[in-house]
């Protein structure tokens, strides 16, 4: 008897074609094939199957197309060939721009889309929790809202399903998807400012989590750095956690947070969030406003750094940009050089010396310790080098504690066990009048410690 004919239920892969522009004057601080490299690796994230791409060096953009029209035309002409559903520009396009473009496809069923369409239909995929999605959501609508016109068109042939959760439409309609469709503008306004509404109502709430824990004298170190520098597999390392780790750009957009002894006994926040790259998103900056205010108001932030990549310096780059888009550029920092367990030669002796005399990429990180003399190098997937990094965070946070003695009485032995939580204890010794503590203690735990003090 013969098998019954099966027919595939899962959407094809789409097929990717991707464009770069890089203006001869003014070239970026990434190299135009590193740029590309990156943006290639985002589609593969986004579920995309890369078949070609074209590069144009010129002398200014050009304002119809961005790129020339002699280009254009070889690019539209290699869609016969390589059969590509998806065009990927590396730079944020104008409405116009785009619509010239599609254009030039003579109505084919094609979609244009451009670097900052990418990065937030991968947020869509990703966001896990309401917040993120809301954050998502809003970001999308901003983007989507000066493309309307052309977008009406070209999303009535699609479908596309709720932000975060994926959908059906293909790259760059997840998120709001179908029920776009179905607004005007002015619903879209609406609905952007209902989402301004809920996500204002996060970052109260999230102002009040942030009081409550200086309330608590508990610091928060907040980890920083480019999209898959490891920040989460060192927040797993450090805490024995499950956070999920991938290797792929934006694995994770949902801030995480948990408790972190120092070397010293004191209890401190380590707080994980959503990763930087090259040209993000101004949308997505303004939308994850309150979730990066987490970083404005840490005390210490821990910048992860991928030492074996080779844009490790540009990426370093990016991320101070950022930081000092979001006001965060004056905060103490901790460097923190990761994946050693990656470089051909690892360093065998202590590693968070300056000391690196191994030949190979040892000397590139040498040279990196030269630059960085308080910086921290570490395999967070090892396990190496962590107990000097948190011994780094430990002194560059104590510049921020104060000094104090205290002689705490017997009947209040839970103010003992805050010294020593939340505080660096140097001293301890017992008196019979009590408790006589030498140490540090965050600012905001001076009044509870302030009539216990002696000379």
């Amino acid at each position: 008897m013969p098998r019954p004919e099966t027919f595939p239920t899962s959407p094809p892969t789409e097929r990717a074609y991707l464009v770069g522009v890089e203006l001869k004057k003014k070239p970026n601080a990434f190299a135009i094939e590193d740029s590309m490299n990156e943006l290639e690796r985002l589609a593969e994230t986004d579920g995309l199957s890369v078949v070609g791409q074209a590069i144009q060096r010129v002398e200014r953009l050009n304002p119809a197309t961005m790129i020339g029209k002699g280009k254009l035309q070889e690019i539209v002409a290699e869609r016969e060939e390589l059969q590509y559903d998806v065009l990927i520009f590396n730079d944020e396009l104008h409405p116009n721009q785009q619509r010239e473009i599609e254009n030039a496809f003579d109505g084919a069923d094609i979609k244009v889309l451009d670097r900052t369409a990418l990065i937030l239909d991968i947020f869509a995929q990703h966001a896990r929790t309401r917040e993120g999605s809301l954050q998502v959501e809003l970001a999308q609508y901003e983007y989507r809202l000066p493309r309307l016109t052309r977008m009406w068109t070209h999303l009535g042939r699609q479908t596309g399903g709720a932000a975060g959760r994926g959908g059906s439409g293909g790259v760059g309609l997840r998120g709001p998807g179908e029920r776009q469709l179905e607004l005007d503008r002015r619903e879209i306004r609406a609905r952007i400012a209902h989402l301004k509404t809920e996500i204002e109502r996060v970052r109260k709430q999230r102002g009040e989590q942030r009081r409550k824990r200086k309330r608590e004298g508990l610091p928060v170190i907040s980890i920083v750095g480019y999209t898959n520098a490891g920040k989460s597999t060192l927040l797993n390392a450090l805490t024995d956690s499950d956070i999920y780790v991938a290797d792929q750009l934006f694995a994770t957009l949902d801030p995480t947070t948990r408790r972190v002894k120092l070397p010293s006994g004191q209890e401190v926040l380590f707080s994980d969030t959503v990763g930087f790259i090259e040209k993000l998103p101004t949308q997505l900056i303004a939308a994850f406003r309150a979730t990066l205010e987490e970083i404005i108001e840490s005390n210490v932030l821990l910048h992860v750094v991928d030492i074996t990549h080779p844009n490790a310096a540009e990426q370093v780059s990016a991320v101070e940009e950022t930081l000092e888009e979001l006001g965060a550029s004056d905060k103490p920092t901790v460097m923190a050089f990761n994946k050693l367990d990656a470089l051909p030669v690892l360093p065998d002796s202590e590693l968070h010396k300056n000391n690196f005399e191994n030949g190979g990429e040892g000397e590139t990180l040498g040279q990196w310790m030269q630059e960085y003399p308080d910086a921290v190098a570490i395999s967070a997937r090892e396990r190496v080098g962590l107990e000097a990094l948190l011994e780094r965070v430990e002194q560059v946070l104590g510049s921020g504690l104060m000094d104090i003695r205290v002689q705490i009485p017997y009947n209040a032995t839970e103010l003992v066990n805050t010294f020593h939580r939340k505080g660096i204890v140097e001293s301890e010794d017992y008196s019979p009048r009590g408790t006589l503590i030498q140490g540090k203690i965050p600012q905001a735990l001076a009044r509870e410690f302030e009539m216990y003090r002696v000379e």
